[in-house]
């Protein structure tokens, strides 16, 4: 009962804070402008403070553990290879396969995952390591996909997609916020306390705007519509890749907060950051929100069996 509550307690505030956008949206306090300058505003800035502050504040030196770092990383890009290899063989309307892969292997990480390893363990070091080793892959896949399968404007298309998406990667403010905080840890963070206090200000908009956004942006009818990508991205994101790596994990031994952090790797809801970089780089944001919404409100169901199966194998 009480990982039940764990997860509960983490994964419905969240989807309610949806409900509060899409709320006031219906009752006209919230329009379209608002949407789109909020989506911009969390891309360019929230989100790049948030993870240069989660980032920034972690002693790598003492903590660091390469075999798990680079279990996150090959993990993670093997969820993405794979879903993007089968979502263009089996995907027919093309317009939705960059939405689709996003949404598919992408996770909350840093907007949920850290929450959900402090209420089991008080703390999330490993969680900081899983950052490490997955985040900024999360965003450099998601750069490269949504710029090739994007419905970029007729002036966008002559360029290279290649080159395009390199330079893409190079200026996400995402990345940059990424690299950032590495550098600042590396340093053993010798910001000053008003510096570090204005970044934890504005790192805190971060969730709530998103949330707020991807409620207000979301289109029901239309959403009901795409219910079939849906769902397989929803059993993509929660159930198959945990299925997949969670035992290979176990049998290298990884136990305790770190399997905690695999599991919210590789089975947490899609990212709301997901719907905002779909929406700025020309992807579809109907789906985006529509997996998004899906994969919170189930993973209070699977998040806690995957919780509870663990724990009855000793893992955690």
């Amino acid at each position: 009962m009480s990982n039940f509550l764990f997860s509960i307690n983490v994964t419905m505030p969240i989807f309610l804070v949806m409900v509060i956008g899409y709320f006031l949206r219906q009752i006209g306090m919230l329009n379209e402008n608002f949407v789109t300058v909020a989506n911009k505003f969390n891309f360019k800035v929230t989100l790049p403070f948030l993870l240069f502050r989660d980032l920034s504040t972690v002693n790598i030196q003492e903590v660091f553990d390469l075999k798990y770092v680079l279990f996150c990383a090959i993990a993670t890009s093997v969820c993405f290879w794979s879903v993007y290899g089968l979502t263009k063989i089996f995907m027919k309307d093309r317009s939705m396969t960059g939405a689709f892969v996003q949404a598919s292997f992408r996770s909350s990480a840093a907007v949920m995952g850290l929450a959900f390893i402090q209420n089991i363990y008080g703390q999330s070091t490993m969680g900081s390591l899983m950052i490490i080793g997955a985040v900024p892959l999360y965003n450099i896949y998601s750069v490269l996909v949504l710029t090739f399968e994007g419905d970029y404007p007729e002036n966008e298309r002559d360029t290279g997609r290649i080159k395009q998406a390199g330079i893409n990667i190079l200026k996400n403010p995402i990345i940059i916020g990424i690299v950032l905080g590495l550098i600042v840890a590396l340093l053993h963070n010798p910001l000053p306390e008003l510096v570090n206090s204005t970044v934890n200000n504005v790192a805190k908009m971060a969730t709530p705007l998103a949330l707020i956004g991807l409620g207000a942006g979301f289109e029901g009818k239309k959403a009901l519509a795409k219910i079939k990508p849906t769902l397989w991205a929803a059993f993509i994101k929660l159930i198959a890749q945990a299925a997949i790596f969670i035992p290979i994990a176990a049998a290298l031994g990884f136990r305790g907060e770190k399997m905690v952090a695999l599991v919210v790797m590789l089975a947490a809801p899609a990212t709301p950051s997901c719907y905002i970089m779909a929406k700025n780089m020309h992807n579809d944001g109907v789906l985006t929100a529509s997996i998004v919404v899906a994969t919170t409100l189930l993973a209070s169901v699977t998040l806690t069996g995957w919780i509870f199966l663990l724990r009855t194998l000793g893992w955690i």
